[in-house]
């Protein structure tokens, strides 16, 4: 099923939203343990609605972002109480600090790639002269 087929449905199995995002079952029952997704049951079944799914895509993308689960479950509390200036607010300062670390992180593969380099350049010379 295509996205805007998939926006349009206001109910969704468990299957369904694994298959959409590429993710397991097991994942999406994970996220249900920890509190960021709260299906309701139809019997022994999950039913994920309109609103499981966006907070399934805010998981998902702050988890590509970097951020921890404890993070995202902030920003989802947040998100439930409609306090969007303390929502944005807070995301703003998780964003300031990820980028921060990615910063410092780039910066110390920089080097390590620059001394590697140099490594590599004295070893080859040593190995022209042997």
């Amino acid at each position: 099923m295509n996205r805007p087929e998939q926006e349009s449905r206001d109910l969704f199995a468990i299957a369904d939203l694994a298959r959409e995002f590429d993710i397991s079952t097991r994942a999406i029952r994970f996220y249900e343990s920890k509190g960021l997704l709260n299906p309701e049951r139809v019997g022994g079944t999950r039913v994920f609605r309109r609103r499981d799914r966006a907070r399934l895509i805010l998981i998902l993308r702050g988890k590509r972002l970097g951020f921890s689960l404890r993070d995202i479950s902030d920003y989802l509390s947040l998100y439930d109480a409609h306090a969007q200036s303390a929502q944005v607010r807070m995301l703003s300062d998780k964003v300031d600090e990820r980028l921060a670390l990615l910063e410092r992180q780039k910066k110390d593969l920089e080097t390590t790639i620059t001394e590697l380099r140099e490594i590599r350049k004295l070893a080859g010379e040593q190995m022209a002269r042997a």
